[in-house]
C-alpha cells in the first residue's frame, strides 16, 4: 500500500522516483522491526539515492513526517521529499474487544514535497508530546520491554488498547489548541483557513473541534464513515481526497492536524501550490498490480546477496580509494574476551 501511494504521490508532484532525495514512512504497524518499511519502499519504487527511514508517532506519525520533511527541505539538505502515511491496523486488534476493533482500518497515503522559490507551502507547525497519557493507547507485548512469548500471545498483549474515554476527551482538546497553535504560527486566525482536514479518529472529536473554532463543518473534511481510523494513514488519506473532490484549490489555506499514542499531536498550516487536477490523473497511472515489493528468499535465516548489492560491493567507495573487503567476511566474528582491563 505504501509503495502504491507513494508511485501515485510521485507521478502527482510531476517528478521521478530517482529524483527523491529522502524517504519518510510513517507508521506503528512496520512489515518488520528491521528493516524499515521506508527502506522497503524505496526498492519497491525504484529508487536509488534517497535516504529512507520509518517515524513512530502513531496517529500523528504524517504531521511530524511532514514537518521533518520540511526541516530538510528548508535547511539545504533535501529537494524533495517523499512522504507516506501507511497502516495495517486490523492486523493488531482484538476482535473480542468492541472499544478498539471497530473503529481501525487499513490504508496508506503520500506527498512529495519540493523545494521551491515561490511563496506557499509549510506556513506555520506545531508539534507537542504529553507521556502522561503514554499507556492510555498502547501495545502492551512486542518491544525490548516485554519480548514475544507464548505467555504475552495467551494474553493478548499484542493487541491495541486504549482508554477510549480520556483519550477522546484528550484528544478533542489538544486537536483544537495544536490547531490553533499552527495557525497562529502562521500569521493567521482559524477563519482564514479554507479548510481543515484532522485526523479520522471520532466524528464526535471533529465536532466538538469544529464548535471550539466557531467553524461549521462544512470547513472540516471527513471521510470517517468510508475508511475508519487509519492511524498515520489517515490525514493524507483524507488530504488525497479533498484535493480529488475540488474542495482544495491553488492559494487555498489548509490545516492537517493529528493526535495519537504516546500523547503526541501535531499540526500543519499550508497554503496550497500544486494543481488538483493532477491528483486523479496520479492515482490513475498506478495500480496496485504495477508494484512488487520483493520478499526474503528464506524466512528461516538470511538472504544470499542480491545482484544489486552485489554491484555497489564492487565499486570503489571512491575515486582512488578501495577498502579490502575479504578479511572482514571469513566465518562468525570470534567472541570477545570475557576479560576486561583498565587504563590509568
Amino acid at each position: 500500500m505504501a509503495a502504491v501511494a507513494s508511485l501515485r504521490a510521485i507521478r502527482t508532484a510531476g517528478v521521478e522516483p530517482t529524483d527523491i532525495d529522502v524517504i519518510l514512512l510513517a507508521t506503528l504497524t512496520p512489515d518488520y522491526w528491521m528493516p524499515s518499511t521506508a527502506a522497503l519502499v524505496k526498492e519497491a519504487i525504484g529508487n536509488t539515492k534517497a535516504a529512507a527511514m520509518d517515524v513512530a508517532a502513531a496517529c500523528s506519525g504524517f504531521v511530524y513526517a511532514y514537518a521533518t520533511a520540511q526541516a530538510y527541505i528548508t535547511s539545504g539538505m533535501a529537494t524533495n521529499v517523499l512522504v507516506i502515511g501507511a497502516e495495517t491496523l486490523t492486523r493488531f486488534l482484538d476482535y473480542s474487544d468492541r472499544n478498539t476493533c471497530i473503529l481501525f482500518g487499513d490504508g496508506a497515503g503520500a506527498v512529495v514535497l519540493g523545494a521551491s522559490e515561490k511563496p506557499g507551502g509549510g506556513l506555520g507547525i506545531e508539534l507537542t508530546t504529553e507521556p502522561e497519557g503514554a499507556y492510555m493507547i498502547w501495545l502492551p507485548a512486542g518491544g525490548a520491554k516485554r519480548p514475544p512469548s507464548l505467555e504475552s500471545v495467551a494474553r493478548g498483549e499484542h493487541y491495541v488498547r486504549m482508554e477510549g474515554k480520556e483519550t477522546y476527551r484528550f484528544a478533542t482538546r489538544t486537536l483544537a489548541s495544536t490547531a490553533l497553535t499552527a495557525v497562529e504560527h502562521a500569521g493567521l486566525n482559524a477563519s482564514d483557513i479554507d479548510l481543515f482536514i484532522p485526523h479520522q479518529a471520532n466524528i464526535r472529536i471533529i465536532e466538538a473541534v469544529a464548535k471550539g473554532l466557531s467553524l461549521p463543518m462544512e470547513r472540516m473534511f471527513v471521510n470517517l464513515d468510508k475508511y475508519g481510523n487509519t492511524s498515520a494513514a489517515s490525514v493524507p488519506i483524507a488530504l488525497a481526497e479533498a484535493v480529488n473532490q475540488g474542495r482544495v484549490a491553488v492559494g487555498d489555506r489548509i490545516v492537517i492536524v493529528a493526535f495519537g499514542a504516546g500523547f503526541t499531536s501535531g499540526a500543519v498550516a499550508i497554503e496550497w501550490t500544486a494543481d488538483p487536477a493532477r491528483g486523479r490523473a496520479g492515482e490513475a497511472a498506478v495500480q496496485p498490480e504495477d508494484v512488487h515489493v520483493r520478499l526474503p528468499v528464506d524466512w528461516d535465516s538470511v538472504d544470499p546477496i542480491p545482484e544489486a548489492l552485489a554491484a555497489v560491493l564492487g565499486r570503489p567507495v571512491a575515486p582512488g580509494v578501495e577498502v579490502p573487503l575479504d578479511d572482514v567476511v571469513p566465518g562468525e566474528p570470534e567472541h570477545a574476551s570475557r576479560k576486561t582491563e583498565v587504563g590509568v
